[in-house]
């Protein structure tokens, strides 16, 4: 069983207000290349097209065992999520500065493929620093404690 990916960049640069889990839309060799853990966020978000919502920029390694039938590696995913939480997400949206990003991606107990998102704002310079200065303090208590 994989690993589950996460997203550790989207932690740095936004604040996460809210989580949603999503459906993916995927090919086979897609599912084998995420088991595989073979999957990275650089540049990685979330966009409304049509009333659906899409993950962009995705890359998702291609199968090492595929034959000519291999998918390609970065292309736009449909997510699956209900149309309230949909709507939900789009009110936001109109806000200023709000974006839709993927946090992680994992296999649930039915090892179905699913990625958590987030509705966040990004964060200004001085909370990049306080972030890493929190950081730091987390590992000093740790270090102290054992």
């Amino acid at each position: 069983m994989a690993k589950e990916m996460n997203n550790r960049q989207a932690y740095y640069n936004y604040h996460i207000e809210d989580k949603y889990v999503a459906g993916i839309v995927l090919l086979g060799t897609e599912v084998k290349s995420i088991r595989d853990g073979k999957v990275s966020f650089n540049d990685a978000f979330c966009l409304f097209d049509d009333g659906e919502l899409w993950v962009r920029g995705l890359y998702i390694a291609e199968y090492s065992h595929g034959t000519a039938n291999n998918h390609i590696a970065v292309h736009d995913r449909k997510l699956l999520l209900q149309k309230r939480e949909l709507k939900k997400i789009q009110a936001k949206l109109k806000e200023k500065g709000y974006t839709v990003i993927p946090l992680r991606v994992f296999l649930n107990d039915k090892n179905l493929v699913k990625v958590e998102i987030g509705l966040g704002k990004g964060k200004k310079l001085h909370d990049k620093r306080e972030t890493i200065k929190d950081r730091d303090v987390q590992k000093e208590i740790k270090r102290f404690l054992k």
